[in-house]
């Protein structure tokens, strides 16, 4: 099965970090996290990727044009003109880099893809610019268990501030840091879908979470995947602060592979 990660977007409120480079190159831990995605989606056994992309896409085909030299130890001798790699190590991974336009939304990306998709069965679809612990092989197995065109991964919204419980005489009988929202499920991404679904994209100006995420719900063609785990964007400079202590800490929670 394919991966498609949305990669294109402007990121305008986390600037400080997108002014040189699309928001999915962002790095957490000296890695993009985009680079986190895909790993998750590997370890899951999902190594051919689709990458949308559109603003200063040329940084991500930078990086995967030099990826070998990236993730590898080299030796420059600059007499000889010539370069040793040391310890060399290389992902699984197909990717195929889309030029999707600066200003194209959500959906007219994935419609500009679908060439990509037209022998798939089922493939699927997220975001670049954020990370969880979904279990990939049981959100596929959800999706073609239920028989419908479309998968969605509904999560909790991360919570940002601590909660308190406060009696009456002021005393705080309850604390609880950054807990999750206030109940209500949200779109969290990492769809699984039927090419099918691209019918209902009609041009560059689609926007995949309004007609076609509502048609798909009203038509019964939309199922929701419950991830009651760890779901996190990437949305502000917060969240990416967030995101490093979680990973320097050694106990980043989308950190499923080895």
């Amino acid at each position: 099965m394919k991966a498609v990660i949305l990669a294109g977007g402007l990121g305008t409120r986390i600037s400080e970090e997108t002014s040189t480079r699309p928001k999915p190159m962002v790095e957490i831990g000296g890695k993009p996290i985009l680079w986190h995605i895909m790993k998750t989606y590997s370890h899951y056994g999902i190594n051919d990727f689709i990458i949308c992309c559109g603003y200063k896409g040329y940084v991500i085909k930078e990086y995967f044009a030099n990826y070998f030299l990236h993730m590898s130890d080299v030796t420059f001798d600059m007499s000889k003109n010539s370069m040793e790699v040391h310890q060399q190590y290389a992902e699984p991974w197909r990717v195929t880099l889309v030029d999707t336009g600066e200003d194209t939304m959500t959906g007219g990306r994935l419609k500009r893809v679908a060439p990509y998709l037209q022998d798939e069965d089922a493939f699927c679809l997220t975001y670049g610019d954020g990370v969880s612990d979904v279990n990939i092989t049981k959100l596929i197995e959800f999706h073609r268990a239920h028989g419908l065109q479309a998968t969605l991964t509904a999560t909790y919204p991360p919570g940002r501030f601590g909660a308190l419980d406060i009696h009456p005489d002021q005393r705080i009988t309850a604390f609880m840091e950054k807990p999750k929202g206030d109940g209500g499920l949200i779109n969290g991404g990492f769809f699984v879908l039927s090419p099918k679904v691209i019918d209902l994209v009609a041009n560059d100006q689609v926007i995949w979470e309004r007609e076609p995420l509502e048609t798909l719900a009203k038509s019964n063609q939309l199922k929701a995947y419950s991830h009651g785990g760890f779901w996190q964007p990437m949305d502000t400079l917060r969240d990416k602060n967030h995101l490093e202590e979680l990973w320097q800490s050694g106990k980043a929670p989308w950190k499923v592979w080895a």
